[in-house]
């Protein structure tokens, strides 16, 4: 599907409807062959610059999952993030990246008083492509990503209204605890996807992850998330994983137990996807076996975006999350399978898979 020739389908009031709230970067990416010392000046081999940024990436993944053929989108997506007024790339490059996936884009807020998130990366080719990564927050930080009731307004008066809020840790740890508490509320029709990467090094108490509908980890992020709701510090995570065997039946159950979530993910890398319910449906889906694997950067992006759009279009037939117990092997299955076409290829955002490729 190319860029300049795309028309996103109109919205129903019947067609579900996910909504990504975070972060929206552009990303710096320079190759060399040693990075230089203090006062040195190297020629590097190359510099690539592109969208990311998780939010944007999971988006992306939410979109393209839903293009069931290159013409039909079966779901709505719209993203709410931030990124500086005056930046070329967004209008040159990012915006038109979001917009050929199918991504609403009115929700972004074009802020007069701050950047766009940026990455500058420095892969190091000599000690087998060791990365190097300066990060600045900008718009990411500040403005309306640091507003929790104008987030709030901004879903809930889009139509149709999203039945899912996909969120990750790129954007304030407030803010985001703030939308936890709110979209979790019993009273709330919106399922919440959190996949909180990075985990915030204060962790995420268990007032703001109880009543989480689906809780998307890899095995670093679950160790961490399980030692914040033990009250522990996070970085007990390290010491336990160096004491304890993984183990991720064992780590599920408290996140069932104490905090309520429904549905508990844990991505195993090439070994595959353990998935747990509230009902007590667990089981491990294998990895897939790929040629060559050139990148995995927004592999588990692919994997939290394709898993949302198999949730949001069960919601849509009026069902309550607990019936999901039956299709949530499948949907882990093509998850996963999208995350392993996304790795044999290179970059980010534009390496993530529509769903008539797969």
């Amino acid at each position: 599907m190319g860029i300049k020739d795309t028309v996103l389908p109109p919205a129903t009031l019947s067609m579900p409807h996910i909504c990504v709230i975070g972060s929206l970067n552009i990303d710096f990416v320079t190759s060399t062959p040693r990075c230089p010392g203090p006062g040195e000046t190297l020629t590097a081999t190359s510099l690539s610059v592109t969208a990311g940024g998780k939010g944007g990436n999971q988006a992306v993944a939410c979109g393209r999952a839903s293009f069931v053929t290159q013409e039909i989108q079966d779901v709505s997506v719209s993203m709410i993030g931030a990124v500086g007024a005056d930046d070329v790339y967004y209008s040159t490059l990012m915006r038109p990246a979001l917009e050929a996936s199918g991504i609403r884009t009115e929700g972004i807020e074009m802020s007069k008083t701050a950047q766009t998130g940026s990455a500058s990366i420095i892969v190091e080719e000599s000690v087998g492509g060791e990365n190097r990564i300066l990060v600045v927050p900008g718009a990411n930080h500040a403005g309306m990503m640091s507003d929790i009731p104008q987030i709030i307004t901004a879903v809930e008066h889009q139509q149709p209204k999203p039945s899912v809020v996909v969120m990750q840790g790129e954007i304030p740890r407030q803010t985001v605890l703030g939308l936890l508490e709110y979209f979790n509320r019993s009273s709330s029709s919106i399922n919440v996807i959190f996949n909180p990467a990075p985990v915030f090094p204060e962790g995420v108490p268990l007032a703001a992850l109880r009543g989480t509908a689906v809780l998307v980890m890899n095995e670093t992020e679950a160790l961490q998330m399980s030692a914040s709701i033990a009250g522990l510090p996070v970085g007990n995570a390290d010491h336990i994983a160096e004491q304890e065997p993984f183990n991720p039946e064992e780590l599920a159950v408290p996140f069932h137990e104490l905090a309520g979530v429904q549905i508990v993910l844990i991505t195993l890398g090439a070994r595959g996807v353990y998935f747990s319910t509230c009902a007590g449906k667990c089981g491990i889906v294998k990895g897939v076996k790929v040629a060559k694997v050139m990148d995995t950067t927004a592999a588990g992006d692919t994997f939290v975006g394709y898993f949302a759009a198999a949730i949001s279009r069960f919601l849509v037939k009026g069902l309550d999350l607990t019936a999901f117990d039956a299709e949530i092997e499948t949907a882990v299955q093509k998850a996963n399978l999208a995350a392993a076409k996304c790795v044999q290829r290179q970059g980010a955002m534009m390496s993530i898979p529509f769903a008539h490729e797969l």
